[in-house]
């Protein structure tokens, strides 16, 4: 079983400009999950609504602005609400790095799968390696001038 899903993609946008699209309520929402209740600060367990798809508390583990922020989250649970601490997880990294052409790369890790019940592993990788595709694809949308 693959324990990790990593993108690479580059973006004509600041390290700033990139950090607060996914670090924001106010941002986040307009590329990744419909929907934000609460706060993204290290520590805080904010839901993210999908609409169709359901709610999913994430546990936030790190933030240092315009390079990193890092959150914990239970893959392919739809509807899970509860201390994301408390039972198998993923890990999921957003890494920014400056390029000399003035956009950035930013790199997107998830792992963690390999820990995940034997049951959910495959289905959870496929569904999150498929999903980041399309998410970061609209997260380059909403960045374009």
């Amino acid at each position: 079983m693959q324990n990790t899903i990593q993108r690479e993609i580059i973006i004509n946008a600041s390290k700033e400009r990139i950090y607060r699209a996914i670090a924001t309520p106010e941002q986040v929402v307009l590329w990744f999950p419909e929907t934000l209740d609460g706060d993204l600060a290290v520590g805080q367990q904010p839901i993210l609504g999908f609409g169709e798809y359901g709610k999913n508390q994430i546990y936030i583990v790190q933030a240092t602005p315009h390079d990193y922020f890092a959150y914990r989250w239970v893959p392919g649970a739809n509807n899970f609400i509860g201390d994301v601490r408390s039972v198998p997880n993923t890990l999921v990294e957003f890494r920014i790095y400056e390029e000399s052409s003035g956009s950035c790369k930013l790199v997107l890790t998830e792992t963690g799968f390999a820990e995940l019940p034997s049951e959910m592993m495959a289905a959870a990788f496929e569904q999150n390696s498929g999903g980041w595709d399309f998410m970061l694809g609209r997260l380059v949308t909403y960045l374009q001038p």
